[in-house]
């Protein structure tokens, strides 16, 4: 397994292509101040020992040479050993809802984004539990069967968009009996569902789906997104071309929070609701009660010895930072006046 120790230092990366910026600024302006001083070609003829492609490759791989050492106190590493391991903990499934009614910007920066971000936050408190996640619109679909790998599950999550999912609706029913069947049915741990929506259920057959989780001992919490006085569905994102989804008669639609949808599915199936306008989506009060729960001892394998792969980095660097001295930006005497190709008379 790879892994960084320290990606956050990944960041300053961003730093390369502002300073490749400037560089290109820096040369164009260059070009223009000789253009004032005189004809280019004439003022060549005076340095005939400049060379061009010298200094732009001694910036490449000045940048090349800045790029290895980032990486390397990033802190690449390999899993070298595997180990097994016992843990307890419970089993949540988050249902997320992905419909074009996420979109609405009645909770910033809108309601799809926001959930993702307080998602993020909940991986980062979780330690033993294992956490699964279903995508859910017209219909309902498994990204992320239940793992521990906390990792995976955000980067699957950051990539998570509306147009995952073709057909459009709320299908909350779906999204559940989805859940139901995703845990582990010989697992004694405490199991939960967690439903992300606006709760514009559009297929009916929710009570039914809450109370086959009920029965099965699986509680399900739920999170409101959205306000009830609704908000516009952005066609785009873009602010230089703003639009809103329409109906037929050209009407602009507004999507409302139905809470009291919610708040029925987290009665019926021995959970809580929370809305968005909440602190923290009232992650706090949720994972107390998930602490609460029944833990179950679960074996799996992870690493446990990572070897750092920085040294292969800062050799590169090295190697790079010592080519880019031994170039030089003036043309080399002796090299000038070799001519492989030149034709003999």
């Amino acid at each position: 397994m790879f892994r960084f120790e320290h990606i956050e230092y990944l960041l300053l990366l961003v730093i390369l292509p502002v300073l490749t910026g400037l560089y290109l600024l820096f040369q164009y302006k260059r070009k223009q101040k000789i253009k004032e001083f005189g004809n280019p070609d004439l003022v060549s003829l005076l340095m005939p020992d400049f060379s061009q492609f010298r200094r732009n490759l001694k910036f490449i791989l000045l940048m090349l040479a800045s790029a290895f050492v980032i990486i390397a106190v990033a802190g690449p590493q390999f899993g070298s050993k595997l180990t097994e391991v016992k843990r307890e903990g419970i089993e949540l499934i988050v249902a997320l809802d992905v419909s074009n009614s996420m979109m609405a910007e009645d909770v910033r920066p809108n309601r799809l984004e926001r959930a993702k971000q307080e998602l993020t936050k909940l991986l980062d408190r979780l330690e033993n539990d294992r956490i699964g996640l279903i995508i859910f619109a017209g219909d309902a679909y498994t990204q992320i069967p239940v793992t521990n790998d906390y990792l995976s599950a955000k980067m699957f999550l950051s990539g998570i968009s509306t147009q995952m999912v073709s057909k459009q609706g709320t299908a909350i029913a779906e999204a559940i009996e989805l859940a139901v069947r995703s845990f582990n049915i010989e697992s004694k741990a405490g199991k939960a569902i967690l439903i992300i929506s606006d709760g514009e259920n559009h297929e009916g057959g929710v009570t039914d789906a809450v109370k086959i989780a009920k029965d099965k001992g699986i509680s399900i919490f739920t999170v409101g997104m959205g306000l009830s006085q609704g908000a516009r569905i952005p066609v785009s994102s873009n602010p230089g071309n703003r639009d809103y989804h329409r109906d037929e008669d050209g009407n602009f639609v507004v999507t409302r929070l139905n809470e009291s949808m919610l708040k029925e599915i987290a009665s019926g199936g021995n959970g809580d609701y929370y809305r968005a306008s909440a602190p923290n989506m009232g992650m706090n009060a949720m994972i107390s009660k998930l602490k609460g729960m029944d833990q179950a001892e679960t074996e799996y394998k992870v690493y446990t010895e990572y070897e750092e792969q920085f040294p292969v980095l800062v050799w590169l660097a090295l190697g790079i930072l010592v080519l880019d001295l031994l170039i030089l930006e003036r043309k080399s005497k002796r090299l000038k006046n070799i001519r492989l190709f030149q034709r003999k008379n």
